[in-house]
């Protein structure tokens, strides 16, 4: 199975910088749906694995995106917004492209992200245990038996930094040394994200996300979670286990007795390393700087970074597997 991680890598072929530079500020080649008929194309400009999957994603979510344009139909404007998420083309630039004003990118932008939170969030879910177990790969059974239900790390994103004093105390990364977000990531044994939590500022601790996010919550008595990161000690779980060990970056080296124990661990950490950093590496917009607009909240009393995280979770899930070793 392709590892879907080296698709966000892939170097921009000299075919589709062409057709980028003529289509810069150019009305009569706005890109419609003839332009994206291609699977490449909608690998570079989505992440989405092909021109079917993107298809079947823009008629799930469609019909519950209010268009914005006048001269965009809702193929180019939900496009628009996926080339922000995956690209992180400035709004100046998708302008351009689309030849629309800054202003209405920003519309559309605000929109879709709604419509696409509603319409996507569903394919983030937390699975029963029969399924867990039916899709456990070796790794895990060899390591941990059959009770390994989540591994849990956080994704870190980084923000402009906030005016106001109070939330730039909350804000401030001691581990990134800057102004991040902090979202608590769950993740199956299979690769899949099954849980992502609100965004809470970087000062968070991985502990305080797990106990206020609703995560522990799902737990059932037996279950084992994978943690990484530090700051996560598992006091206060009343239902599964926490596993530690390897999976905490900078600490001492282990005893050689538990060498042996914490192999498995430590090799199972690269699985959620390369899901998590999947995430941010094939939807750029989480690599990028958020501005603080983006962190206020809409109508509905959500903010659209935790719409933007839960869209770009679900569009990783959508997308090939990420391969484990020793899954087979």
């Amino acid at each position: 199975m392709a590892d879907c991680s080296k698709e966000s890598e892939e170097p921009q072929n000299a075919e589709t910088q062409t057709e980028e530079l003529q289509l810069g500020g150019q009305s009569t080649h706005v890109p419609n749906k003839d332009f994206f008929k291609s699977d490449e194309k909608v690998r570079y400009y989505t992440g989405l694995p092909s021109y079917e999957g993107l298809m079947i994603v823009f008629d799930h979510v469609a019909p519950f995106a209010t268009r914005t344009s006048q001269s965009l139909d809702s193929f180019q404007e939900c496009m628009l917004v996926l080339m922000k998420l995956r690209q992180n083309m400035p709004f100046l630039y998708l302008a351009y492209w689309f030849d629309v004003s800054p202003s209405t990118v920003s519309q559309i932008f605000d929109t879709w992200i709604v419509a696409l939170d509603i319409r996507l969030s569903c394919f983030v879910f937390w699975p029963n245990r029969e399924d867990l177990l039916r899709t456990m790969p070796m790794c895990f059974k060899h390591t941990f038996g059959q009770k390994v239900t989540a591994i849990i790390d956080c994704l870190e994103v980084s923000i402009d930094k906030p005016a106001n004093l109070s939330a730039r105390e909350q804000t401030f990364s001691s581990h990134m040394q800057r102004h991040t977000l902090k979202v608590l990531i769950g993740i199956t044994p299979l690769g899949t994200m099954s849980f992502v939590s609100k965004a809470w500022g970087g000062c968070a601790s991985n502990m305080f996300l797990a106990e206020t996010s609703g995560f522990l919550d799902k737990l059932l008595p037996g279950d084992t979670v994978l943690v990484g990161g530090k700051n996560c000690d598992g006091n206060g779980l009343e239902q599964g286990e926490f596993v530690m060990g390897a999976f905490t970056k900078g600490e001492a080296q282990l005893e050689l007795t538990d060498v042996e124990g914490f192999r498995g661990i430590a090799s199972v950490r690269t699985h959620v390393e390369k899901l998590i950093g999947l995430l941010s590496r094939k939807y750029k917009f989480l690599e990028g700087t958020v501005p603080i607009d983006h962190l206020v909240c809409d109508d509905s009393q959500v903010p659209p970074i935790d719409r933007i995280i839960r869209i770009c979770s679900a569009l990783v899930n959508l997308g090939p597997p990420v391969e484990s070793s020793g899954s087979n």
